[in-house]
């Protein structure tokens, strides 16, 4: 849905994804940008931004989604979320979310490549049939969307049941086309012995089969990217050739600068994930869930599960997290935001849709970054790396995906959680009718 009527914002600082271009009026109409200028048309519905600064919809670079979880991430201004496994591909938002309104726009790796029995599978409850969160969330669908909803796990359990063997070549590349069938936008491998996540011995994929799958993605016009939590996984995913990090390694073993150095090298993107390290380490995010420009949209499951955290490695410093993004960053590697949330799970805990974007921001400040780097991070920098070539930005001929802010993030980034407005194509979000929703 688009809106027809043509809309200016006056009087706000503009950052355009970029840049800070000061004062500027932004003008859109049917969901795009058709002016960034100093001009103020007559025929425009006009918005005065005084005090407030303008951004390009932001993305969250790691997730992991559902229809409600998309709902929870435009209410800030998250207006766009890139799976990193799970349903979402283009079969899966026919199935799930077509013609939804008030819900970011969304992109998936679909399933990724990993052992049978290895990473996630040490997180994710033991239950035969849809698992009670999941059940908890159907509560609520008409019955039209349960059949879908259904039909689309059923589908999945189908095609899990007449598995491939993945742990060979022919398998590993018959997993990839099989996802990029389905509409995967990207592919995702997982690089995961387990240590990190308090699970050590987890099964792996042999590095020759993670690079003849790698291979393949990049055959079908596909990126790749690798689940690493450590430098010697990062390392791996360097020479199976992947195009980006899903995560920052934890750890700062004595050759980081040489790994350092390889990933500048080849180009290869970053999602560091601060939230889900600090999480990882034992620190819970009550602080930003207690935030009074934030409670309000939070249920009290999200709340319970951002006063909680994963801790299963207490023995990690934060201090090496941001000295590792500090130095990738100095060496000019693209660095990402993303979040790794899920669902709302005490020992997933320490995140939520669309919040930890901020959080994530002001995590990246925390480690040296300025704001102006942190928010190119959350919008052109990301939209560049997965050629969203659509957003990302406030350019003419885009979308109008924006943020009306109070305040200045560009100097003081946890502005960018004073959220006054959100347009999704040029549509402004009903923030009030979205909070609290119950999951």
């Amino acid at each position: 849905m688009m809106q027809n009527k043509k809309t200016a914002i006056i009087n706000a600082n503009v950052f355009d994804g970029k840049e800070i271009l000061g004062q500027r009026t932004v003008v859109f109409q049917n969901g795009k940008f058709i002016s960034i200028s100093k001009e103020v048309p007559v025929d425009a519905e006009v918005i005065d931004g005084r005090g407030c600064t303008l951004l390009p919809g932001l993305i969250d670079a790691h997730v992991h989604t559902s229809e409600d979880s998309l709902r929870d991430a435009i209410l800030f201004g998250v207006t766009t979320e890139l799976e990193m496994q799970g349903g979402m591909t283009r079969k899966g938002r026919e199935l799930q979310i077509k013609d939804k309104s008030n819900i970011a726009d969304v992109r998936s790796s679909g399933m990724a490549l990993t052992a049978p029995g290895g990473h996630p599978d040490e997180l994710i409850p033991k239950e035969d049939g849809i698992p009670s969160f999941i059940l908890k969330k159907m509560e609520k669908m008409t019955e039209k969307e349960k059949k879908d909803f259904v039909a689309a796990f059923e589908e999945r359990e189908n095609e899990d049941s007449n598995k491939i063997d993945v742990t060979i070549v022919d398998g590993a590349v018959q997993f990839v086309r099989q996802q990029i069938e389905n509409g995967a936008d990207y592919f995702k491998v997982m690089i995961e012995e387990g240590t990190v996540m308090n699970a050590p011995g987890l099964p792996m994929i042999k590095t020759e089969v993670l690079k003849a799958a790698v291979n393949e993605a990049h055959k079908l016009g596909k990126i790749a990217i690798a689940h690493v939590l450590t430098a010697e996984a990062a390392k791996t995913a360097i020479e199976v050739g992947v195009d980006g990090l899903a995560h920052l390694f934890i750890d700062r073993p004595s050759w980081t600068c040489e790994l350092i150095k390889s990933i500048a090298d080849k180009r290869i993107f970053v999602t560091p994930c601060l939230v889900l390290n600090s999480s990882i380490i034992g620190n819970s995010a009550c602080h930003v869930a207690k935030d009074d420009r934030v409670q309000h949209k939070l249920n009290e499951d999200w709340k319970a599960t951002m006063c909680s955290c994963f801790n299963t490695f207490p023995s990690g410093k934060m201090e090496d997290s941001f000295n590792n993004v500090k130095d990738l960053h100095d060496a000019g590697v693209d660095i990402l935001v993303g979040t790794d949330v899920s669902v709302p799970m005490a020992h997933l805990g320490g995140l939520a849709h669309g919040v930890s974007v901020h959080h994530e921001m002001q995590l990246l400040v925390e480690a040296g970054l300025s704001p102006i780097d942190a928010l190119r991070s959350a919008t052109s920098v990301t939209a560049k790396r997965f050629s969203l070539t659509d957003r990302g930005s406030i350019a003419e001929g885009l979308r109008a995906d924006l943020i009306l802010v109070k305040g200045n993030p560009t100097e003081n980034i946890s502005d960018s959680l004073s959220i006054l407005s959100v347009w999704k194509e040029g549509v402004k979000i009903n923030l009030d009718d979205n909070a609290n929703k119950v999951q």
